[in-house]
């Protein structure tokens, strides 16, 4: 077998393992905190405004990778459920930058909690060496998803600088 059929190997399992944790970390989550009205989306929204308060939706969207449209729906739903705040931004009246409210703030602060409690509580249930293994593992992880961010940063920089090329239908008289 070649390394080249192992590393897709290993990617094919690394995907699935990465969207069945997904998965089952979203329904612990919702096994563990029902009353939690937000949306996995509106979460992932509102911790990126965590990391980074002040952003314009279009930022948002573009680190989230998600179309502009549906950033307006989860902010307009964040706002009225008082998560997020709107305000002009002194720089240029026309945009608006986006904060999370104290309200929001906990809210995010929960939805982290919980899932460090689900994730520290199925750790502690694996033996030792796997723990080891994913402790070990961590630095990879973090390096891999760098290397996700980066190749998708470079294809989206590739879309916006392609000129679309117009083709001509052959025409047989020259």
């Amino acid at each position: 077998m070649t390394e080249a059929s192992t590393d897709e190997q290993v990617g094919r399992r690394l995907a699935d393992t990465v969207a069945r944790l997904r998965r089952s970390m979203r329904r612990a989550a919702r096994a563990s905190a029902p009353d939690n009205p937000l949306s996995v989306a509106q979460l992932e929204l509102m911790a990126r405004l965590a990391e980074r308060p002040g952003s314009r939706p279009g930022e948002l969207a573009r680190a989230l990778r998600i179309a502009p449209n549906t950033v307006t729906t989860l902010v307009n739903a964040l706002v009225r459920a008082r998560m997020v705040r709107r305000d002009d931004d002194p720089a240029d009246r026309r945009t608006i930058r986006l904060t999370l409210t104290a309200h929001g703030d906990a809210a995010l602060a929960r939805w982290e909690s919980t899932n460090e409690r689900i994730l520290s509580r199925a750790q502690a249930r694996l033996d030792g060496e796997q723990r080891a293994a994913l402790r070990a593992a961590l630095p990879a992880l973090a390096r891999l998803i760098e290397e996700i961010d980066s190749d998708t940063e470079t294809a989206r920089a590739d879309r916006v600088t392609a000129v679309p090329v117009r083709h001509r239908p052959h025409d047989p008289r020259g």
